[in-house]
């Protein structure tokens, strides 16, 4: 009996597919992604095939294939866990003209010193990308460049010039006779990447593919393009500021949400190998509104400045702008000013923002955006050579953070004499939370409950376990 044909349906964002037509994708949550994609066979039994290799034990198993080689850029390196692996498929997404095309022609400048490497243009022309690397130097006799649209004729090049490290510029440009639909479409791009790391994964062969974003900020194409490759990195910064940050969201050989700073100036893209001081503003005296924090990029202890200004409106709805922070989290620590703090700034604008173009997500900023906004409300500045970390619970209470003393080195090591951190930090160990005999409620003491300890010669450490413990320090 002929197995009876049933239609399927498939999302284009993450390619999910369903026996019936939903209005929803089941597995990205996308509104209106799911379209018809033709009949769906019943289950066919596969017979056994040859193997590429045989089966043997994991001991038998040669770990140094997986040996990061260097690209080169330290910065790079560091992101990647060491460099570039042997069969590995790296994506790197970033907005147009962010220097994704400048940073992986220096790369491959580099690498090619001493191994080939096949550079494949789809966006520009080859003439357009000489020009760039004139520009920055990066002319080497084993850097082979080829600008080509259709996979047939880019798995030619590799064919020809057996490369050690492919460079795609970019996946959504190059398109397949294979599938349908246009370049950078769901189909096309899932048949691209699938060939790919085919590619890379038979012949050893370290593969580099650049993606688009979305005007959110998500990496163009299925999400199924994310699973299939091994490292993923994005690549941000600021327009109008020459700093660079390459930060890794998925790594199978090294750690995740590490970060790489660049200098993107008229040379070309330069590393850099120490990046504290550079999200500090310089002042002569302190200034209200200002706080200094130092959070975690990966294993990197990077010092950061919060600024706000609070002023009186009579707008209905005060405004509440941030710029480098979570907006979501701003609001919450906005709402504990008011509700633990009796702080005054319902009917007020509230501006928060960071220098030098850092994104912070880190809890341990709490605390600093809370005391800047008291010293901008308040219109006083906070003592000099402060630094302060914590994260601020709703009931009031300080959570400690990882890594305080890391932080706290480096902080001194730029010569802040002070610092304010939750109750415990330096011990390792969470506050103890003590409960009412009648009722089991916590136990809100407002009188100051402060201890202050040498962390270091002339580094003092002042812990607080409430938020208005640490307001009665710094007033």
């Amino acid at each position: 009996m002929a197995t009876k044909q049933r239609v399927s349906y498939r999302c284009g964002e993450c390619g999910w597919t369903t026996a019936k037509w939903v209005g929803r994708c089941g597995e990205c949550q996308a509104w209106g992604t799911v379209e018809e994609a033709g009949a769906r066979q019943g289950v066919n039994v596969v017979k056994p095939g040859a193997v590429t290799a045989p089966a043997v034990p994991i001991g038998e198993v040669k770990a140094e294939v997986a040996h990061a080689r260097t690209t080169g850029v330290g910065e790079l390196d560091r992101v990647l866990g060491g460099g570039l692996v042997s069969g590995a498929v790296v994506l790197l997404a970033g907005e147009p003209g962010i220097g994704k095309s400048t940073l992986l022609l220096e790369a491959a400048a580099r690498t090619a010193a001493h191994e080939t490497v096949l550079y494949v243009t789809g966006e520009e022309s080859a003439a357009q990308v000489r020009m760039r690397a004139d520009r920055i130097g990066a002319i080497e006799p084993k850097l082979y460049l080829a600008a080509e649209t259709d996979l047939s004729a880019l798995v030619a090049h590799v064919e020809k010039v057996q490369p050690r490290l492919l460079i795609v510029d970019s996946v959504q440009t190059i398109g397949s006779a294979e599938a349908t639909g246009v370049p950078g479409g769901v189909t096309q791009v899932r048949e691209v990447a699938g060939n790919l790391v085919r590619l890379a994964k038979e012949r050893g062969m370290s593969t580099v593919l650049v993606g688009h974003v979305t005007k959110d900020g998500t990496i163009a194409g299925p999400r199924v393009l994310e699973h299939l490759v091994d490292v993923v990195l994005h690549f941000e910064g600021d327009r109008n500021s020459r700093l660079r940050m390459v930060r890794a969201i998925k790594n199978r050989f090294g750690p995740i949400d590490e970060v790489g700073c660049f200098d993107l100036n008229e040379r070309g893209i330069t590393g850099i190998t120490d990046p504290s001081g550079l999200f500090l503003s310089r002042h002569a005296e302190p200034v209200p509104g200002t706080c200094v924090t130092v959070t975690i990029e990966g294993t990197r202890p990077i010092p950061a400045e919060v600024q706000a200004l609070v002023g009186p409106t009579e707008a209905p709805q005060p405004r509440r702008t941030s710029s480098g922070l979570d907006s979501y989290r701003v609001a919450m620590v906005l709402a504990v000013m008011e509700r633990r703090l009796q702080a005054k700034i319902g009917k007020c604008d509230v501006f928060t923002a960071t220098v030098g173009g850092i994104r912070l997500t880190d809890p341990a900023v709490d605390l600093a955006l809370m005391l800047s906004v008291v010293s901008a409300a308040a219109d006083q500045a906070l003592p000099a050579g402060l630094v302060v970390l914590g994260e601020v619970g709703l009931a009031g209470e300080l959570r400690p953070v990882r890594d305080v003393r890391r932080r706290l080195s480096e902080a001194a090591r730029l010569g802040f004499t002070r610092a304010l951190v939750p109750k415990g930090s330096l011990e390792d160990e969470a506050p103890k939370l003590e409960r009412a005999p009648s009722r089991g409620h916590l136990v809100a003491v407002r009188e100051p409950v402060l201890r202050t300890t040498t962390f270091a010669p002339g580094f003092e450490v002042t812990e607080a376990e409430y938020v208005w413990e640490a307001l009665s320090h710094v007033r």
